[in-house]
């Protein structure tokens, strides 16, 4: 049993002024609005619809939060750059996501979801260096992993941890897929790891 299938949604919020008080660890997880953010959101809380999956990428439209424990929580960000909405909410977007990563001071990490095959984009390269800037550690996931092959999949991951390197921070890269769970251990182990967990990572996708 995962301690992340107790993760129960709490709030959706606008920006940081309407979220709850700034304690206890938040990791967050962001990403372009097709990367797959709410299918990795539910497969590690084991919850088919913890976080809503559509058909149409870019309905989170605010911060979501969800509640592990009385303090600790995983947000999920508002997804950029694909959702066919007006410039103006995309921008605004943006200012949330801006504020939410330089000033939310129990952001302990940030996983970056970007799709294997087209990774670090540029809104996805300005999200880490936001991060990096904020001293919060990064984990690059790349998502879909189950569409390539296993030598392109790890031929993508080999250059994906080269162009890590070029933002001086700490920023790791994993393969993940929502679809097979390859990758689940990784994230589960680096999130315990931002929490403050002491239990071991589920061993389910060994």
């Amino acid at each position: 049993m995962s301690i992340y299938s107790k993760a129960a949604f709490t709030i959706s919020a606008p920006d940081i002024k309407h979220l709850m008080p700034d304690t206890g660890i938040e990791i967050a997880f962001a990403g372009r609005s097709n990367a797959g953010k709410s299918s990795a959101l539910n497969a590690l809380t084991r919850q088919k619809s913890l976080a809503r999956t559509s058909k149409t990428p870019g309905r989170t439209q605010q911060i979501n939060v969800f509640n592990i424990d009385e303090d600790n929580r995983l947000i999920d960000l508002p997804g950029y750059g694909f959702a066919q909405v007006p410039q103006a909410l995309k921008e605004k977007w943006q200012r949330a996501l801006g504020e939410y990563l330089e000033k939310r001071e129990s952001l302990k990490g940030l996983v970056v979801m970007m799709d294997i095959r087209h990774p670090f984009k540029d809104l996805d390269q300005q999200l880490i260096h936001w991060a990096v800037a904020s001293d919060i550690p990064v984990l690059a996931l790349l998502t879909k992993a189950d569409k390539l092959k296993s030598g392109k999949r790890k031929a993508q991951v080999s250059m994906a941890q080269e162009a890590a390197m070029a933002f001086c921070g700490d920023v790791e890269v994993a393969a993940f897929s929502s679809m097979t769970k390859l990758g689940l251990t990784q994230l589960e182990s680096k999130l315990n790891g931002w929490f403050g967990f002491d239990q071991p990572a589920s061993q389910e996708n060994e």
